[in-house]
């Protein structure tokens, strides 16, 4: 490969020119005739004996020629990019200037490049951080999930109550015939669950087990059915059980069945403590999504286009792979939402152009601020990877992609450095809330501030109009 020319163009865009060596190209074409010949009909000859020279006098001189630049077209690639210095980030638009035996290739290629990045506004920053403290209804919630999880079911001789599972055949009919999907025979219904249309739960309280009766009720009207929605129905009901939840007592006993603690107190304060850690650490990324928000605010950078939609193309990729391993096709589960595939896509870019800004702004911090992972870093990161999922560490190491495990590392590390230079300003949740309502206001008094600075370079406000407004 010889790099002809190497030029930066506008919007992050670069066009390559190299050349491919005649010898370097004959042998591919040599190879491409060799894995591709026998697929040539000429006459006289029998299906794979015929000479390449009469191939390619029947079928055209270049008949081979572009299956061998695309042999050799990624590493010939590849190395152009590492001598001109360029980091490509989308797909290369390539087009083929001449190809020859004589003189060899010449390719043009335009791909879009990493953007250079100016960040300026990262150190220093004032940010709030909600301060919030766990209340005692929250634990108490806690522990009333705990005793419904571990409750018994019983079987009530009376009439169903709100809150009961009553087991019940039921049919429905609208004008006296049957609609489809409307049929179930022993279905397990929670009374007050409102999982039925509305009105149907509540005409199965009161009736007892062995009891047949109807259930009137009306379709909403935004039924996701169209031949049902709005209209009367009538269900036909045959209740076999009704059962309630018999909730454990809490006490001390309870804490020892349910948990390793031996009193009920314990068993609370651990139960707080889990909660507490929980909103601390939603504060932190809070705080930190805060911090990032404002350094990408001042960030400099043409970013392409093909950035946005490489890792939207990643982010759809992994949404498909979790849907596929719960046993559906992504196909299927658009077909169920009602969307194309385009459609889909692009519900991802506004968080696709967050995320690649981002980690744009963050390399460019850890690049001014020489923030580097050590080989400690690296190593402590594959001995936590390789505990979350229960590998060997060098199994770890044989996969990991070490470059951009220490790219990662160190991005990390740049939000650690933004963090520590921060001026935190730490609120009560409640306080930190009625901020965010009052940024209107705020917005305004800025715009106020802006209009009496102006006016004071007129010279129509005096010095002191220029100060800041309380806020």
């Amino acid at each position: 490969m010889k790099l002809i020319k190497s030029e930066k163009l506008e919007k992050s865009m670069h066009e390559l020119q190299f050349s491919i060596d005649a010898k370097v190209f004959a042998d591919a074409c040599a190879k491409v005739f060799k894995r591709e010949g026998k697929k040539y009909n000429v006459p006289g000859f029998r299906k794979g004996k015929a000479p390449r020279a009469l191939i390619e006098k029947m079928y055209g001189a270049d008949i081979f020629t572009y299956d061998a630049i695309n042999d050799l077209f990624p590493a010939e690639y590849e190395a152009a990019l590492a001598e001109a210095g360029v980091e490509a980030v989308g797909r290369p638009e390539v087009s083929v200037d001449s190809a020859d035996a004589e003189n060899g290739v010449v390719l043009t290629v335009k791909v879009a490049e990493k953007p250079e990045v100016k960040v300026s506004n990262y150190a220093g920053l004032t940010v709030e951080k909600a301060v919030k403290t766990v209340e005692d209804s929250a634990v108490e919630a806690e522990l009333t999930r705990m005793q419904e999880r571990n409750a018994r079911e019983c079987t009530r001789e009376g009439a169903a109550e709100n809150g009961d599972i009553v087991d019940i055949d039921f049919e429905g009919f609208v004008d006296g015939v049957a609609f489809e999907g409307g049929k179930a025979e022993h279905y397990m219904l929670t009374l007050g669950s409102g999982s039925f249309i509305p009105g149907f739960e509540d005409q199965c309280v009161g009736h007892s087990a062995g009891e047949e009766f109807d259930v009137n009720v009306k379709f909403p009207e935004e039924y996701q059915s169209a031949e049902l929605a709005g209209k009367d129905a009538t269900f036909k009901i045959k209740l076999h059980e009704v059962k309630y939840k018999e909730l454990p007592v809490l006490d001390d006993e309870f804490a020892k069945d349910v948990s390793e603690y031996d009193t009920l107190d314990e068993l609370k304060e651990s139960i707080r403590k889990g909660q507490q850690e929980q909103i601390d650490k939603q504060a932190e990324l809070d705080m930190e999504n805060a911090l990032v928000d404002q350094v990408i605010e001042g960030m400099e950078a043409e970013i392409p286009q093909d950035m946005y939609e490489t890792r939207m193309d990643e982010m759809v990729n992994d949404f498909a792979y979790r849907v596929e391993q719960q046993g559906l096709k992504l196909e299927t589960y658009l077909q169920y939402m009602g969307q194309t595939m385009e459609q889909f896509r692009q519900s991802f870019m506004p968080q696709a152009e967050k995320q690649v800004k981002i980690r744009l702004a963050l390399e460019a911090v850890a690049l001014a601020e020489k923030i580097e992972a050590t080989e400690e870093d690296v190593e402590a990161e594959i001995k936590r990877i390789a505990e979350m999922y229960k590998m060997e560490v060098e199994q770890v190491r044989s996969v990991v992609n070490l470059a951009d495990l220490k790219k990662d590392l160190a991005v990390n590390k740049a939000i650690d450095f933004i963090k520590e230079k921060a001026v935190v300003v730490e609120k009560a949740a409640d306080e930190a809330a009625e901020g965010e309502a009052d940024a209107p206001k705020k917005a305004a008094k800025k715009t106020t501030r802006k209009k009496a600075a102006k006016k004071a370079d007129d010279g129509e406000e005096k010095a002191e109009e220029e100060k800041p407004a309380e806020e």
